[in-house]
């Protein structure tokens, strides 16, 4: 079909002119003007699916062979859903979420270097090659989480959220802010920022199905970063997790709802169904991947396993007229950022650039991020706050 597709407008670029615009490019117009229409309305999926260890992979290249095996994998989870969501629902299904480090689950008590070694993709390497593969073919954005190498950092990894576009590009780059047990952007500050600005830090797509932005796992819980996307732009947050599902409402699943409203904007949330191949008890991290609204109202969640019913309808055209309408409910409107600047200006508890010492980037160990904490919490204390 594509082979057809690609020959159809070549032989239509050498069409008679119509009211001096070539016929193809009127054509094309005209069908790029119908897909934004289409894509004001689509369907979008958290695919609640096993992570899949590599605690216990003997070495590197099992690792990445393991890593391969779980990509193919997710191909016709994906593509038969997307198929039953079209049927079921009406709507064609645009962005598949997937959860948190499903390629490799959590590092564990691996070092630093040697996760990064074993796990840790790089940005132009073959699991992102054969991941944008997938999303050519099913011709959907799908949004997923893995750590990631970065050649301007050796030996360190950072847990990236990612989109990858229709055209198998990767279009969002994020890289987890706010983490216990791994590096982070903050933890190398002065030199991310100068290598990719705050874009990098803060990145927003903007593409034919809205502004997408991604949160990290546990950052759900911190409503600084979410504000700072939507302030940036961002209408739709996907946010791969590996968590603690409950019928009981959990820290997450509040924070969720939470950040939907006072953003006005769309939450994809996409749970592990257990993590395999792991020491822990395989559902440990299970369950309430959902879908949620920009009123904050949970339109589908689901159970535990792996599962793909936490799909709902996302409507461009409601979002954006009420965030441009006057109104009570217009939470982003009423912001008056200017009175908190000044509260937030020099009170972070955790300090920038913790790996940077003698101005070298550090490796460090486990125990160093717990170090770290500890001196946080006692600049709390100096500072009279807890």
């Amino acid at each position: 079909m594509e082979v057809v597709r690609r020959q159809f407008l070549a032989s239509a670029a050498s069409a008679t002119l119509i009211g001096g615009i070539p016929a193809a490019a009127a054509r094309n117009k005209e069908q790029r003007q119908q897909d934004m229409a289409d894509t004001q309305t689509y369907a979008a999926v958290a695919m609640q699916l096993a992570a899949r260890s590599v605690e216990h992979a003997p070495d590197r290249e099992s690792a990445r062979r393991q890593m391969m095996d779980t990509i193919a994998s997710l191909e016709p989870k994906i593509r038969s859903a997307t198929i039953f969501i079209q049927q079921y629902a009406g709507n064609p299904v645009k962005l598949a979420v997937l959860p948190e480090y499903v390629l490799t689950s959590y590092p564990g008590r691996i070092s630093v270097p040697d996760f990064a070694d074993r796990a840790a993709l790089e940005i132009d390497g073959p699991e992102y090659e054969a991941m944008g593969a997938i999303a050519q073919r099913l011709g959907l954005f799908i949004a997923g989480n893995a750590y990631e190498q970065d050649r301007h950092f050796p030996g360190l990894y950072f847990q990236t959220s990612f989109v990858i576009a229709p055209s198998g590009d990767v279009v969002l780059r994020y890289r987890r802010l706010n983490s216990m047990f791994a590096p982070t952007p903050h933890d190398v500050w002065s030199r991310y920022l100068d290598i990719y600005g705050l874009d990098g830090v803060f990145p927003v797509a903007r593409t034919e199905i809205g502004n997408l932005a991604a949160i990290a796992s546990e950052e759900i819980l911190y409503p600084e970063i979410a504000r700072a996307m939507a302030l940036r732009g961002a209408e739709i947050f996907v946010h791969s997790s590996s968590e603690i599902g409950s019928p009981i409402d959990t820290p997450k699943s509040i924070a969720k709802r939470a950040r939907a409203q006072e953003n006005m904007a769309y939450v994809v949330s996409a749970n592990t169904a257990g993590i395999e191949l792991s020491s822990l008890p395989v559902a440990s991290g299970d369950g309430n991947s959902m879908v949620v609204d920009y009123k904050g109202r949970v339109v589908a969640e689901s159970n535990s396993r792996e599962t793909f019913t936490a799909f709902g309808e996302i409507d461009l055209g409601a979002l954006r007229a009420a965030r441009r309408k006057p109104a009570m409910t217009n939470f982003l409107a009423r912001q008056r950022l200017e009175l908190f600047a000044e509260v937030y200006s020099g009170k972070s508890p955790q300090r920038a650039d913790s790996l940077i010492q003698n101005n070298e980037v550090i490796i460090p160990d486990r125990d160093f991020f717990k170090r770290v904490q500890e001196e946080s919490i006692n600049n709390l204390i100096k500072e009279g706050i807890v």
